[in-house]
């Protein structure tokens, strides 16, 4: 039996920049894609938290009257002053929905506990752009709504 002397220390040398190499885009692509993913859940977070926010301002309000609440879901104030809340939103992408303008879906509904009246704020077509597109590709949100009780 013949025994093999032990490798030498440079017959080695470029093997850690070879291996370095060879994960250094799965690891860019991880990483890229977890912070892409991470802005992603944000901006949808972001958006649930407006609807809600805009639906709650709304059941408090006298119905017909939706620009206020379009404009709390789009730029987190009444009035419209300010900047989006989130980048590309615009407030044709914000719909109110109350016992005036939807009455047969919003209008004295009947419930276990006697008959409300409701309010649904909609956001649609929210587009997410990604920073980081060979990592996570960009994407429109389906439509994120809310829905509360306004009384009567």
């Amino acid at each position: 039996m013949t025994m093999r002397p032990p490798p030498r220390k440079h017959a080695q040398r470029g093997t850690a920049a070879v291996e370095l190499g060879l994960l250094a885009l799965p690891l860019a692509v991880l990483t890229f894609g977890t912070t892409e993913f991470g802005r992603a859940l944000h901006q949808y977070d972001t958006l649930a938290k407006n609807v809600r926010d805009a639906a709650r301002y709304q059941s408090t309000q006298t119905p017909g009257v939706t620009t206020e609440a379009r404009c709390l879901a789009w730029k987190g104030t009444t009035d419209c002053s300010g900047t989006p809340l989130l980048p590309g939103l615009t407030l044709a992408q914000i719909s109110v929905c109350d016992r005036l303008s939807c009455p047969a879906t919003h209008n004295l509904q009947q419930t276990g506990r006697g008959v409300v009246n409701l309010v649904t704020v909609t956001i649609t077509g929210y587009q997410f752009t990604s920073m980081v597109p060979f990592a996570v590709p960009s994407f429109t949100f389906g439509a994120v709504r809310a829905t509360m009780v306004q009384p009567l």
